[in-house]
């Protein structure tokens, strides 16, 4: 439990010191671009073996000093794919757009495939799992990085948005959860706890609505409302895709990189969902006018 708080600790202060600490892109640049390496790493754990060699020989004790090396090389040449696409796409903010529609098209698709997990696996895990994990660690860092350009403050929106679902869907759906959403992914989570969640996460709205009622009309804040609940309820199958992929590979955690927490994709999960189709709504509405940030 300690060890989970210090790291919880040091985690807030060097992403909240990269966020707020100086407009220049000196600090939250290096930041999003380790972040999607490391990401990368470990979705790449999560693929299907590239050597051609079945699943359990990877973790066999008579592979290992042959297949796992093999197999590392090709993790660490996919995060630096990762790594050379977000770099290039963070500077190219006319193609962020793309990137986020493909990743919220992708999104919802992921609905589909949780709600059919174990059954038409074939559907999402394959080859093509390694376009998908390009199109959303690229969109998950060119989203926060376009917020953050915004303004710091709505980074951290969503970041609080996410945190407080997520927290209310755990009190809520520990006491009253009864129907499971989706119990051969992740049994603990619950329709209740879902539920629980958005109201949390509504209410984190409203807290933020009060101080924008004087700039705002009542249709923007309408649909900014709407916006953060579709963001809410899709960061859950952020979190819920994760944990397929992890159940299909065989492993409890994506990485070790973090004490107590497991792996930066661990941390990350419902922000992989959750980001991009936040900036592409918040972004839509800016657009038309909605909203002046």
């Amino acid at each position: 439990m300690w060890e989970r708080i210090r790291t919880a600790i040091v985690l807030l202060i060097i992403v909240g010191t990269a966020m707020f600490a100086t407009r220049a892109n000196l600090l939250i640049m290096p930041l999003l671009l380790i972040m999607v390496t490391v990401s990368g790493y470990e979705w790449a754990k999560m693929l299907p073996p590239l050597s051609g060699l079945p699943n359990r020989s990877l973790y066999s004790d008579r592979a290992g000093e042959t297949a796992l090396p093999r197999q590392q090389k090709h993790h660490i040449m996919y995060a630096l794919c990762v790594l050379k696409l977000a770099l290039v796409s963070l500077f190219l903010p006319k193609i962020w757009l793309i990137w986020w529609g493909l990743a919220s098209i992708l999104w919802l698709f992921a609905v589909n495939w949780v709600a059919n997990f174990p059954n038409k696996t074939e559907n999402w895990y394959g080859k093509r799992l390694i376009a998908m994990g390009l199109i959303m660690l690229t969109a998950t860092a060119t989203a926060m990085y376009s917020l953050w350009q915004v303004s710091a403050w709505w980074l951290l929106y969503v970041f609080v948005l996410v945190w407080c679902a997520d927290s209310g869907a755990y009190f809520v759906g520990r006491k009253l959860g009864k129907r499971k959403m989706s119990p051969h992914v992740s049994p603990n989570k619950s329709v209740e706890g879902l539920i629980g969640g958005i109201a949390t996460g509504v209410l984190v709205v409203f807290g933020v609505s009060f101080g924008l009622l004087n700039d705002w009309s009542g249709v923007a804040i309408g649909l900014f409302l709407l916006l953060s609940v579709i963001t809410i309820v899709m960061s859950v199958f952020g979190d819920l895709f994760e944990s397929m992929m992890k159940r299909h590979a065989g492993i409890k955690d994506s990485g070790r990189i973090l004490p107590g927490h497991g792996g930066v994709l661990d941390r990350i999960d419902s922000q992989l969902s959750a980001m991009p189709i936040f900036a592409l709504g918040f972004w839509l509405m800016r657009y038309f006018g909605l909203v002046y940030v």
